[in-house]
């Protein structure tokens, strides 16, 4: 591990601030694309992990630009290099993916865009300290943890920080839009209704797991004029996942959050680089790194379905007129959010229950797709990219639909096709979010999700709100 002088609790404040919002007119947009990995004959299938193993080897003797990356479960992971455009971003990303498909599909896989394992329990490919240090912990919360590191898959959109100034482009209006806009993008994108077979009564399940798991790394930091002083606070608050070794495993005293190392020096005395790594291990909606990454969105079907979400959600934040129009769009929003941080608020569970089927959201949603089509031009977005974007926004959005909805439809006609009945929603949950609407006709059936709905979850004196 690296080994630098014990450093201050003011210094780690001060690196803080100056490392996670890097200010300046928004230039660069990047993108990280997961996606579940299964056998291509029958995605029912589990792949073993020495399959997992040949298609990594042969997918890191490709000659592609963005990084390469697998997640504990085996999905795998493109990361694109900072691009000075959309147009440059989807190329670049594009040119890779034309390389990546067929070396997988040569090894008889298959490349699935769901937001969560529609197929299987989740099941860990990968064995390392990182990740054995990683299970071990959210364990304490359920099974939450494992389902996130294992079943989950997503589009991350990663943006500029953006002006010191205030305005549209500056960061404490590009950190509130992006909390009030994550929810319309989790509601429009949802595409995680079904977990092992069953729907589960959300259409973004993906979004409930990261709701059940531990707050103190998984909620976003308090709202407030500063930004960089709220994400400090947030950081140094958080508990301590793990503390690097070289020998032995990567365990933590449990509770001990980065502040409490700072000021005690056991284990031992934490260094600048534990401070970064202890970001990594923080999984808030919003995360900035530098750039902010946007981590709400689940995975799209489709080999080009992810282009429509990194172009709504750029045109939305860079396109000045467009930021400005989104965020009078969205800021009514914060009402029905209330004071509970994102996700575990009213606005971020109706996106993840009941998606673009809230009449709030769905309006939202149409206003902030009809700006981006707008601004796309003025981005320099190609046809190809508007196109679609406007059929996206005809066959989902204003029909108040998501790509959970074609799942969930074939789920309720094979369920009727072979006994008759229906799959519906859970009841009603407390918090007053809208339930799944039932097919008509049938016999209802709930299928619940590992340890139930997340707003039944909250562990007194835990993770209590």
């Amino acid at each position: 591990m690296p080994a630098r002088p014990a450093v201050t609790e003011a210094e780690l404040e001060a690196h803080l601030r100056g490392i996670c919002f890097k200010t300046g007119p928004p230039r660069r947009i990047g993108v990280e694309i997961e996606w579940l990995v299964h056998d291509a004959r029958n995605p029912r299938c589990p792949v073993a992990p020495a399959r997992h193993r040949e298609a990594a080897a042969a997918l890191r003797a490709l000659p592609l630009r963005s990084a390469l990356t697998f997640e504990p479960g085996g999905q795998l992971e493109l990361s694109s290099l900072p691009a000075t455009s959309l147009t440059a971003c989807i190329e670049a990303v594009s040119a890779d993916l034309a390389l990546v498909r067929p070396a997988v599909r040569e090894l008889g896989l298959g490349m699935a865009g769901h937001g969560h394992n529609p197929w299987h329990p989740p099941r860990r490919v990968l064995t390392e300290p990182r990740y054995d240090a990683m299970e071990a912990y959210f364990d304490r919360w359920g099974h939450a943890g494992r389902s996130m590191m294992c079943g989950t898959a997503s589009v991350q959109v990663c943006l500029d920080a953006g002006h010191e100034e205030p305005g549209p482009l500056g960061i404490g209006r590009r950190w509130r839009l992006a909390h009030l806009l994550g929810a319309v993008l989790v509601a429009a994108f949802a595409n995680s209704p079904v977990s092992e077979g069953c729907p589960t009564g959300y259409r973004s399940t993906r979004q409930v797991v990261w709701s059940q798991m531990d707050p103190a790394r998984t909620l976003a930091p308090p709202d407030g004029p500063d930004p960089r002083a709220a994400w400090a606070d947030y950081v140094l608050d958080a508990p301590v996942m793990c503390v690097r070794s070289d020998d032995g495993p990567w365990d933590a005293p449990e509770g001990l959050t980065f502040r409490d190392w700072v000021r005690t020096g056991t284990p031992r005395p934490p260094t600048e680089e534990d401070l970064d790594y202890h970001v990594t291990t923080l999984f808030p909606p919003v995360r900035p790194r530098g750039h902010l990454e946007l981590r709400m969105i689940d995975a799209q079907p489709g080999d080009g379905g992810w282009i429509v979400p990194l172009a709504v959600t750029a045109a939305l934040f860079d396109d000045p007129e467009a930021a400005e129009s989104a965020y009078r769009v969205v800021k009514p929003l914060a009402e029905t959010a209330g004071s509970r941080p994102a996700p575990r608020n009213p606005l971020w569970r109706h996106a993840t229950r009941g998606a673009l089927t809230d009449p709030e959201l769905r309006a939202a949603a149409l206003a902030c797709f009809t700006i981006a089509q707008e601004a796309l031009p003025r981005l320099g977005a190609p046809a190809a990219v508007t196109d679609a974007v406007a059929r996206f926004t005809e066959r989902y959005v204003a029909r108040g639909r998501c790509p959970a909805d074609d799942l969930l439809d074939g789920a309720y006609a094979a369920e009727f096709a072979t006994a008759g009945t229906a799959v519906t929603a859970s009841p009603e949950p407390a918090d007053g979010s809208p339930p799944e609407a039932a097919p008509p006709g049938g016999t209802a059936r709930t299928a619940p999700i590992a340890d139930g709905a997340y707003e039944n979850q909250l562990t007194p004196g835990k993770d209590s709100l």
